[in-house]
């Protein structure tokens, strides 16, 4: 089910209802002309299919259309129901297309011939934005990673052996990732509290979230040939916030050996809009210090070969309009890049609409944490059927501009 909101009178009405063109933004607009997120959306006036669109403040702009008024080299690739097309043409593309919204939408030129292809955001339908290839899940923060271990093994060491040497991650269910807006079903499945004698079967009872950050691919690699690093912007489309929905008792009984299963296969709530992975150049920042040597092909120490690839991305957690936490994915120890070149070490492809989830973002204080796992130290409560989950986040744009996130929202039924 596609995120929704209320639908009202026919979208072809700019200017606004305020008399103000759709292109006059408010100063400090998070969705100015530095941001430009793709999504696919849908109106009243073309209700049977998406079409790609790029949110503008609160508006969202036909792409497909404005390519055709101002016949766009790259208007065929611009007409699909998805992203994907676009996403597999490569960075020079993606930089040309990029350059073309600029200009169709800050040159006072083109005013007249864009402002009525902006359709208000409130009379939109959006759409999951590309097709989900596969999903890989990563657990790359210290913080979560050593909170969650001192709850699961409090009598061993919070982390894993390999933990510092390697980006953990597991390969989670692509069928099952949904857009903003859709409801997640509480999971059904077996668990076991460690003093019972057996296992029961029955609706989950500790269902928690997990704020993250994901990474979108575009340009497919080859199998059997690996991704550097410095490879990572040639391949990686944009960035998305992503809710790794998570049944805890579910997890707790079936993940030794093998990892999670179905305590995470049942949704995964992904963002409508995916911000393109240029928009975010002056959010980018050093990861922490690490105090484990690297083997090469994740060794980013040295700035002239690995440019820096972290991320000043500021997140918060809100439970039923109730601000919970506000994680920074300035902490994590792992980057995309380092996480995307272990992913393809081995020889493993990547293909377009392949998507890479950070693993839950979480910080040193009290009020970083992005689980309920962590936040309640294990005892609960989890949440409830009703309970809406919104995850928003904001980065450092150009100027001291904000780059908005798009938000990922999710509401349990039973």
């Amino acid at each position: 089910m596609p995120e929704h909101t209320p639908q009202g009178q026919s979208p072809q009405s700019a200017p606004g209802s305020n008399g103000r063109s759709p292109l006059d933004l408010p100063e400090g607009d998070p969705f100015g002309p530095g941001n430009l997120p793709y999504g696919i959306f849908s109106t009243v006036d073309f209700p049977d299919h998406g079409r790609i669109g790029v949110r503008y403040g609160e508006y969202v702009l036909d792409v497909p259309t404005a390519a055709r008024t101002f016949d766009s080299v790259y208007q065929d690739l611009l007409g699909g129901d998805t992203l994907n097309a676009l996403m597999s043409a490569g960075r020079p593309v993606w930089q040309g297309v990029r350059a073309e919204l600029t200009g169709w939408l800050t040159d006072p030129a083109h005013r007249a011939a864009v402002e009525p292809l902006l359709h208000p955001l409130a009379e939109a339908t959006l759409h999951l934005p590309f097709e989900v290839a596969d999903y890989v899940d990563f657990y790359a923060s210290e913080h979560h990673a050593t909170n969650v271990g001192k709850i699961f093994r409090p009598d061993g060491d919070a982390l894993t052996p390999n933990w510092k040497h390697l980006p953990i991650g597991y390969h989670g269910r692509a069928g099952t990732v949904v857009v903003s807006g859709t409801p997640v079903v509480r999971p059904s499945g077996q668990r076991k509290a460690p003093a019972d004698p057996a296992p029961v079967f029955g609706p989950s009872q500790r269902l928690d979230i997990e704020a993250e950050v994901a990474f979108v691919v575009g340009a497919p690699s080859v199998q059997g040939r690996a991704v550097p690093q410095r490879d990572f912007r040639e391949h990686v489309f944009g960035v998305c916030l992503l809710n790794d929905w998570s049944a805890r008792d579910l997890q707790a009984w079936e993940y030794v050996p093998l990892g999670p299963f179905l305590g995470k296969s049942f949704a995964t709530s992904l963002s409508a809009w995916v911000t393109p992975l240029d928009a975010l150049d002056a959010a980018r920042i050093s990861p922490p210090p690490r105090d484990h040597a690297l083997l090469p092909y994740l060794d980013d120490s040295d700035p002239e070969v690995i440019e820096p690839a972290g991320l000043d991305i500021r997140i918060s957690v809100s439970v039923n309009g109730e601000t919970i936490a506000e994680p920074p994915f300035s902490a994590m120890y792992w980057t995309a890049a380092q996480q995307l070149a272990h992913m393809t070490v081995n020889g493993a492809s990547l293909r377009t609409g392949d998507l890479f989830a950070s693993g839950t973002v979480s910080g040193p204080e009290p009020d970083q944490l992005g689980s309920l796992l962590e936040i309640t130290g294990g005892k609960g409560p989890y949440l409830q059927d009703g309970d809406e989950v919104v995850l928003t986040a904001w980065a450092p744009g150009p100027d001291g501009s904000r780059i908005g996130m798009g938000e990922v929202a999710g509401r349990v039924t039973a």
